[in-house]
Formats: structure tokens, C-alpha cells, sequence
């Protein structure tokens, strides 16, 4: 379960994050959802942990993502904008070290990375050097990276930013699977049709603050 509270963020005199609260629960699927620039990705980086709030509390299961930071890192699996991967490793590698950090090892790390090659369908690029993947393929790499140590709670900052429908398809099944299994899924999104197709809660940010909430159908 993740809690905003009252969250605020400025850089110098840009209020990207003003006052914003609200809450996303287990087994479900909650978006914030708002224009570019609207504070969406900033309010995610506090729950991860990368920023630093400068009031309000951002807590995840409990634990304040700032003064309880490695706790959280623990719990979480998360997918940014750009997904970042180590071109010059493999796919398998790229997750293989993120399990690694995260504490894994032996036949349970390899068991895991053969789960998801399974779910995220693959088989076909996972021993490639990631040097020259498609915009979907690397998002399967980073998807399956932060899936690997099986976080309770799953951020997703524009998950299918820059993918083709079939792309796009099968990772809005993996998303509604996550939250079939009981995970709390925090996505960010400037697409309307996306959020509504997916999402059980909705949280419109804009200006920095939030607008309004509720289901699909509020």
C-alpha cells in the first residue's frame, strides 16, 4: 500500500509537486493522470525514493520513503521513463544483477529470471546484448529487472511510452496480472484511454496539485 501526504516538492520557483495526497491499495491498479509536466514523475521519484521531499511524507507499507529509504527500496519495483539499461550486458545479465542487489543468488535467481522470460515473452532476445534492442524490448528488460526480486509494490512511470500495440498489449496484461496477484500498481500516464482501460482508481494531477480522484466512472 503506498500513502501521499500532504507531499510537496519545488524547484527554485517552480512548484512541480504542491500539497499532493492520496492513497493507492493493494490489488489494485491506481494512475495518476495528467499532462506533461503536470508533476506526475516527480511525485513517483519521491516514492522511490531519488527525491527528497521538502514536506509531507511519502510511505510505502508503512515506511517513510525518505527516512526509512532502504526499507522501501526492498518493496518496490520500479520502471521509469527511460529504462536504462546496460546496453553492453544481455538481457539475462541485466536482471541477473539487479537480483543480485537485491539479495538473490543460485537456482532461486535463476528459477525467477525463467518466470519472467516467460511472462514477458522473451525467449527470443534474453542471452543478446541489449546494444540495439527496440524501444519494447528494452522496456521488457527493465520491466522484468524490477519484477525480479518480486516487490509488493509496483511504480510505473509511463510504462508504454514509445511502444507499438502489440508491445503495448501484452504489457497492459502483465500490469492487470500484477494486480490479480495482489500487488499495489502505481502507473503515471498522459493518455486518457490507457489509464481508464486499466486503472481502478484515478488521481488528475495539474500544476502540481491534485484535481480530482476517484474511479473510472467518477
Amino acid at each position: 500500500m503506498i500513502e501521499v501526504h500532504n507531499l510537496k516538492k519545488h524547484f527554485k520557483a517552480v512548484k512541480a509537486v504542491d500539497d499532493i495526497s492520496f492513497v493507492a491499495e493493494d490489488g489494485k491498479i491506481t494512475g495518476l493522470l495528467g499532462p506533461n509536466g503536470a508533476g506526475k514523475s516527480t511525485t513517483l521519484k519521491m516514492l522511490y525514493t531519488v527525491l527528497e521531499p521538502d514536506s509531507g511524507k511519502a510511505l510505502v507499507d508503512g515506511f517513510d520513503s525518505h527516512k526509512e529509504s532502504m526499507t522501501v527500496q526492498s518493496s518496490i519495483g520500479v520502471l521509469t521513463h527511460n529504462a536504462g539499461i546496460y546496453e553492453r550486458l544481455t538481457a539475462r545479465e541485466n536482471i541477473r544483477y539487479f537480483g543480485e542487489l537485491h539479495g538473490l543468488s543460485g537456482e532461486a535467481l535463476n528459477t525467477r529470471i525463467n518466470e519472467l522470460v516467460d511472462v514477458l515473452d522473451m525467449e527470443k532476445f534474453i542471452d543478446r546484448r541489449c546494444k540495439g534492442f527496440s524501444q519494447g524490448q528494452k522496456t521488457k528488460v527493465a520491466l522484468a529487472r524490477a519484477l525480479v526480486h518480486k516487490p509488493k509494490n509496483v511504480l510505473l512511470d509511463e510504462p508504454t511510452n514509445g511502444l507499438d500495440v502489440m508491445a503495448t498489449r501484452g504489457l497492459r496484461e502483465v500490469i492487470l496480472r500484477l494486480k490479480e496477484a495482489g500487488h499495489c500498481v502505481l502507473l503515471s500516464s498522459h493518455i486518457m484511454q490507457e489509464v481508464a482501460f486499466l486503472c481502478d482508481e484515478i488521481v488528475i494531477i495539474a500544476n502540481g496539485k491534485v484535481v480530482a480522484n476517484g474511479s473510472p466512472d467518477d
